[in-house]
């Protein structure tokens, strides 16, 4: 069998980005470089999600760096802020072509392809690379694609869904490989007449080295005048994907409870709505930070007490997992988790948290009235939730298992 596998890693998103693509990408890159792999990412400029790209890569066409051993290769994106579908959609589509060109000019020789998805176009680009560069394709699906885009009401035209459709098909077909990142949305991939057996689940993780418990920050807490409050957060995007409303809404029902402070951190095209409601309704009961580097953020994590993950109720955030529940288990943090279906299944396994029924805001109120007093279920919660991920979470496995899986289709192709 190969050692030393070559792999090129084709996404949209990553480091100095923030986000779960981001993290998964480079997370996985750096690990399997250590564990003997050679690995390429090719991806665009960093801008998300302010839209801003730093000046390091500002005006570049093309720029090669190498971070923990990672060979990165960026080319031109039209970068845009993460508001606005049809903006975001002609970054994903400049990213694309500028993808196939540069890439087919400058890459070298790999044994295999992955192509991250979302976004949907990551799947077209890697499907005609692998055609240019004679490689097999993997697709990693993060999200359906174009599944969620219809259900979010992004996409209506009838036309452009099949279209869209018809190339999704395509993208499966080609792949060798479907990786999932939950178990939901293999039935869901094998109903559309593709081969169950080459779709695999690896689940995202978390570095429980990095995020794990820490000692309240006593300066940070003086500093946002939290003394003697029950903080209660959300981190992450501010997106169409995410009722943050219903956050306000619940902040505005409990206004007099001045016990309850809420903390809401991160960047998204909702979150200016967000900044107009708290100031509307004077809403001094919340406090609302710009995004934070993954550093900065353990000290907010460490003066939370209950972290909000919240999703739309659509059918198929059924099927998701929000990766940000496996770096709150692993800071020792409780969850109140409004998304139903293998997120909720896996909160319950853990014994990490409460749920809501998603965008109900009175039921997401009645669960934080019922545990904001009990601070040992609090602590007794989060503690479950560190060890589970310490269990069945940790990165650096989930990282060599998927090596493991590479190298294992290579092998039996190789034989074949």
């Amino acid at each position: 069998m190969k050692k030393n596998i070559k792999i090129l890693l084709l996404t949209e998103y990553f480091p100095p980005e923030t986000g779960a693509g981001a993290t998964r990408a480079f997370e996985h890159s750096k690990r399997w470089v250590n564990a003997g792999a050679e690995v390429t990412v090719l991806t665009c400029m960093p801008h998300y999600p302010t839209g801003i790209i730093p000046p390091k890569y500002k005006g570049k066409l093309l720029y090669r760096e190498e971070i923990e051993g990672v060979q990165i290769i960026r080319t031109f994106t039209y970068a845009v802020a993460s508001k606005g579908f049809f903006k975001r959609f002609f970054a994903y589509f400049a990213f694309m072509v500028s993808s196939i060109v540069q890439g087919a000019i400058v890459l070298g020789k790999h044994d295999l392809l992955i192509a991250t998805s979302p976004p949907f176009s990551i799947g077209i680009s890697g499907l005609i690379l692998s055609k240019l560069k004679n490689i097999p394709l993997v697709l990693e699906v993060r999200d359906l694609w174009p599944e969620s885009l219809i259900q979010l009401g992004h996409i209506k035209n009838k036309t452009l869904i099949k279209l869209l459709e018809w190339i999704e098909l395509k993208i499966y077909n080609t792949a060798e490989l479907i990786i999932s990142v939950t178990d939901s949305y293999c039935p869901i991939i094998s109903q559309k007449g593709i081969d169950s057996n080459k779709i695999k689940v690896i689940k995202n993780g978390v570095d429980v080295d990095f995020f794990h418990p820490l000692e309240k920050d006593i300066e940070l807490i003086n500093e946002l005048k939290y003394k003697e409050k029950t903080i209660i957060s959300y981190f992450g995007n501010f997106g169409l994907s995410q009722p943050i409303d219903k956050i306000i809404d619940v902040a505005r029902m409990i206004k007099d409870r001045k016990e309850i402070q809420f903390l809401l951190i991160g960047d998204g095209e909702r979150r200016r709505e967000i900044i107009s409601s708290i100031e509307k309704f004077d809403l001094v009961n919340v406090t609302i930070l710009n995004s934070v580097s993954k550093e900065e953020l353990r000290k907010y994590y460490s003066i939370s007490d209950l972290m909000i993950v919240p999703l739309q109720n659509i059918p198929l955030f059924k099927t998701v997992i929000p990766s940000k529940i496996f770096e709150i288990m692993a800071m020792g943090k409780m969850i109140l988790l409004g998304v139903e279906g293998e997120a909720k299944s896996i909160v319950e396994s853990a014994n990490s948290g409460l749920f809501f029924e998603p965008e109900n805001a009175e039921e997401m109120k009645n669960k934080i009235l019922e545990i904001s007093n009990s601070k040992n279920s609090i602590k007794k919660y989060g503690n479950n939730g560190r060890a589970f991920v310490e269990k069945y979470f940790d990165r650096n496995k989930i990282a060599i298992d998927y090596l493991e899986l590479l190298k294992c289709h290579m092998h039996k192709r190789e034989k074949s």
